[in-house]
């Protein structure tokens, strides 16, 4: 079901700032009057995860957003000794506990149409408390995808 929120413009030329510039680490989005998903904040590329986390949930516990990571680990293939750096673009859904079921719902009609926009991104995560949106959490999703 769609919710009718369009995607700005420029949420996909941050996307693609992320994506092919490595220009950003991340970009936070939000819904802004029911009408539009819109970028409310970029990350630089030396910020951490933890700096992700706070822009994604400092507009309080009852709000949603959606957040775009550009996430770098070390993965080892089995068999070998060595390992690489991996990187994988991850599209959270940020939507507390505490937030109104009107909004809930809003976010999560809408994160279609934000999947649709954003082509490359490797894996879609929901979170709705903080163990979930967790950098542990999210890199074991994120390793799960990896070929052994």
């Amino acid at each position: 079901m769609s919710s009718g929120v369009a995607v700005s413009d420029e949420c996909k030329t941050h996307f693609e700032a992320v994506k092919k510039d490595k220009k950003y680490r991340y970009v936070v989005f939000f819904i802004k009057d029911e009408k539009t998903i819109q970028v409310e904040s970029l990350g630089e590329r030396d910020a951490k995860y933890e700096d992700f986390l706070t822009d994604l949930q400092k507009a309080g516990d009852s709000e949603c957003r959606y957040g775009l990571y550009d996430f770098e680990y070390e993965h080892q293939c089995q068999g070998t000794t060595e390992s690489s750096k991996k990187q994988k673009l991850f599209l959270m859904s940020w939507c507390p506990d505490s937030a109104k079921i009107k909004k809930k719902m809003l976010y999560s009609s809408s994160f279609d149409a934000l999947k649709k926009s954003l082509v490359g991104v490797q894996k879609y995560i929901q979170a709705t408390d903080s163990s979930e949106a967790s950098e542990e959490s999210v890199e074991k999703q994120l390793r799960s995808t990896d070929r052994m």
